[in-house]
């Protein structure tokens, strides 16, 4: 049995497509001198997708994956709600692990290619 590539399961469901996307976000963030430290961690208020760390810095990382730009691209769906969001997850998850440092934010955007894998985005200090 062979490996498959995720990201060509992506109708399968979006659960699958999110978590494709987030491999994907992940391998794309090491690649760049991150490193990932967490994903999916639950709090009161949302989910942080990745946890990582850069330098001196926490990196929450929000990591949005589409099957197209039909209804916006995967960026155009962090917005003041979702930015509420994370920070307060961040904030607990500061509190349960005891940083004291710097948090900074991330979102990678992922685009399903049509012959399989992903167009991805990085944007770093997306709310600055």
């Amino acid at each position: 049995m062979g490996a498959e590539d995720p990201s060509t399961r992506f109708s399968a469901g979006p659960r699958e497509l999110g978590k494709a996307g987030e491999k994907a976000a992940a391998d794309l963030l090491r690649k760049r001198g991150y490193e990932v430290v967490g994903a999916g961690f639950l709090a009161r208020r949302g989910e942080l997708d990745l946890v990582c760390r850069r330098g001196n810095d926490l990196v929450v990382v929000e990591v949005k994956t589409r099957t197209s730009d039909r209804f916006g691209t995967p960026l155009e769906a962090v917005g003041t709600h979702k930015r509420r969001a994370l920070m307060a997850a961040a904030a607990e998850y500061r509190a349960l692990a005891g940083w004291r440092g710097r948090i900074t934010y991330a979102v990678v955007g992922l685009t399903v290619k049509p012959g399989g894998g992903f167009t991805s985005e990085l944007i770093e200090d997306p709310f600055d």
